[in-house]
Formats: C-alpha cells, sequence, structure tokens
C-alpha cells in the first residue's frame, strides 16, 4: 500500500502503529499480531496503558480518518492493538495464541452487537467495535476457562440436571 502524508504525522503514526497497517493486504491481522508480540515482550499489558492507548488511539483514529477521507480506514490499526490487548487483559501468556486467533475471527465476523456498535461516528466507531470484540473475546475465554478448568460443567449439569 502506498504510504501517504497523513502516515507519517504524528496521528498517523499512532493511528497505523507506525505505519504497521500499511504493510499488507490483512492489515488487521498484522496489528493485531504486533499487539500479540507486545503482550508476550511485556509480559502483560496494564489497564492504564490499554486505556491510554485506546483514548489517544481514538483521537489519533478519528483525525486520521477525517484528513484522509474515509470513515474507517483498513491501514489504522490501533483499534486492532487496543481490541488484543483487552481480549487478553487478566490472562496469562498461555491464552495469548488463543486469544489471537478468537480476536481475529470476532473482529472479521463482526457478530452482534459489533456490526452495529462500529456504525458509530469518527474515532469512535474505529474504535469501539475493536473494544467490544476484545470484550467478548475475553468474557468468552473466561467462560470456556471456567467450565473446563474449574468445574464449571459440573455446575451447570447441576443445574440442569436436577
Amino acid at each position: 500500500m502506498k504510504k501517504t502524508a497523513e502516515m507519517k504525522t504524528w496521528y498517523g503514526m499512532i493511528a497505523t502503529v507506525g505505519m504497521i497497517g500499511s504493510y499488507s493486504r490483512m492489515p488487521g491481522t498484522l496489528g493485531s499480531m504486533v499487539a500479540c508480540v507486545t503482550l508476550i515482550a511485556m509480559h502483560r499489558i496494564p489497564a492504564w496503558l490499554i486505556v491510554l492507548v485506546a483514548l489517544i488511539g481514538t483521537y489519533a483514529a478519528d483525525r486520521y480518518a477525517k484528513v484522509s477521507g474515509k470513515k474507517d480506514p483498513s491501514e489504522v490499526v490501533i483499534d486492532e492493538v487496543v481490541g488484543y490487548w483487552i481480549a487478553c487483559w487478566g490472562f496469562d501468556l498461555s491464552f495469548a495464541i488463543g486469544g489471537l486467533f478468537l480476536f481475529r475471527i470476532v473482529d472479521i465476523t463482526k457478530p452482534f452487537p459489533i456490526r452495529h456498535i462500529e456504525k458509530l461516528p469518527g474515532g469512535i466507531g474505529i474504535m469501539a467495535d475493536d473494544i467490544a470484540g476484545g470484550v467478548i473475546v475475553n468474557l468468552l475465554m473466561r467462560f470456556v476457562y471456567w467450565a473446563f478448568f474449574h468445574n464449571g460443567l459440573d455446575v451447570i449439569y447441576g443445574f440442569f440436571g436436577k
């Protein structure tokens, strides 16, 4: 993809994660992989950093979208970074790769209510659908972990068996 002048601005560098979003035909996957590598390198992403990147990313994505004239530019991948970090927040590194695959599935398929959330205007819409996707994946992984590794299936069977 052609690198444009707006990519080289401070908000473009943040929105495209250092122009990572312009290096692939699958920028969302590449952005998510960068987030995964960052998580593995840092061992965990603190909640304050996720919130800070989400806030700055929302502003940068909004400004980049307005300047580029696109509603949701594909090269903007800061939303995938934040969404993936939310998906894996609170888990140890053994969940990093599974979280990556689940997050990409949710991000690509955009199940309800994510498809409606992405219709929000500007940077909020760009970021909010991936934040919602991250929350959904995090909750799904917590449920699966509880069900299969903390006797959750016994609880479920007991509830419906009586």
